[in-house]
């Protein structure tokens, strides 16, 4: 069964949106890595990763958006996520995470958090 990604990116407030829908995994992980280093090359100031449509996450996507996250802090920008499909949170937080990424439960509280 071959598991589909769609990722898709706007601007809302000024921040850089990237929708996620679908499983995030080891096969699906380099569409999401390209649309983040997107977001991040474009000198976005602010990312929010909407995983509001994700209900799973392996190791390698988590390690796409620590990639995110860590470029766009170097850069003096600001990395939120907004989840709220529990199977997701709670690899966030059994990896910690979820604090260090910044995870809200709505686009636009994650967005509120990096444009403060």
């Amino acid at each position: 069964m071959s598991v589909t990604l769609s990722v898709s990116t706007r601007s809302v407030d000024g921040s850089t949106v990237v929708a996620v829908t679908g499983d995030v995994d080891i096969s699906t992980s380099p569409e999401l890595r390209s649309a983040l280093a997107d977001a991040t090359g474009s000198g976005a100031a602010a990312v929010v990763v909407d995983l509001s449509e994700v209900s799973f996450v392996d190791s390698t996507a988590l390690g796409v958006l620590v990639g995110a996250f860590t470029t766009l802090r170097n850069n003096g920008g600001r990395f939120a996520l907004a989840a709220d499909h529990e199977a997701v949170l709670k690899v966030l937080r059994i990896t910690a995470l979820h604090d260090v990424l910044g995870v809200h439960p709505t686009v636009d509280e994650a967005v509120a958090a990096v444009t403060r």
